[in-house]
């Protein structure tokens, strides 16, 4: 380690340069002057804590602008519009950020190669947090973000129709509809329940679960099963 000092602002500053093969980092006065990886971090905090706070205010107001997302996240608009240039960049990335979460539930989910019901039900139940997390999307879906959206959500829709084809070929799940429409209304049932009135309750995964297995065919006692095993 070396040590050295030099003025800033009329104050001495104390540093020391802590050392890995050729890189060397400042610490200085035992961190409170800030470096460039502290202001990194802090840039970093600042825009998640934007994103979580947009996701709470869109969730109440999906016609909420940035001004409103400022203020509840307690900064400026200009702060905002720093890290998201416009309001389609900051759904955007709530979106992708959401798309991120579910493709690795549903990754992990399925690694375990259970039967395709059982599979879907352990994914909704992982997920739900999720899904109310970001039942928001549902509304922005329908407006002038869909297309966005739709394209983002492209990887984990992909991911949802082959593991309702791999149902059907198994006769777990019906086959009146293709295997990417059928998952898409099934997947839509969970965020539609998230977004109402059951989202805060307990039974709310589990209306989720049942509700959107019955809707891939699965027969009642089957579906109430499935979930019985999950407690």
């Amino acid at each position: 380690m070396a040590f050295f000092t030099f003025l800033s602002l009329g104050a001495t500053t104390r540093c020391t340069l802590v050392c890995k093969l050729l890189h060397c980092t400042p610490v200085c006065n035992n961190g409170a002057v800030p470096t460039d990886s502290s202001r990194r971090r802090s840039t970093n905090e600042t825009r998640d804590r934007i994103l979580d706070v947009a996701l709470q205010v869109l969730g109440d107001n999906p016609d909420a602008g940035m001004g409103d997302i400022a203020s509840a996240a307690g900064v400026v608009r200009r702060t905002v519009y720093g890290h998201f240039p416009s309001r389609l960049d900051l759904i955007r990335t709530l979106t992708q950020r959401a798309v991120t979460e579910m493709t690795a539930v549903l990754t992990d989910v399925d690694a375990a190669q259970a039967e395709a019901d059982a599979t879907w039900a352990g994914f909704v139940a992982r997920i739900w947090p999720v899904a109310h997390r970001y039942r928001v999307l549902l509304a922005l879906r329908r407006g002038e973000y869909g297309e966005a959206i739709h394209g983002l959500l492209g990887p984990l829709d992909e991911l949802l129709a082959d593991l309702v084809k791999r149902g059907q070929d198994s006769d777990v799940f019906a086959q009146h509809l293709p295997a990417g429409t059928l998952s898409q209304l099934a997947y839509g049932a969970v965020f539609a329940i998230a977004d109402s009135d059951l989202s805060n309750a307990t039974n709310g995964a589990r209306a989720a679960t049942i509700t959107s297995l019955l809707m891939l065919g699965v027969p009642e006692t089957r579906a109430i099963a499935l979930v019985g095993d999950q407690r």
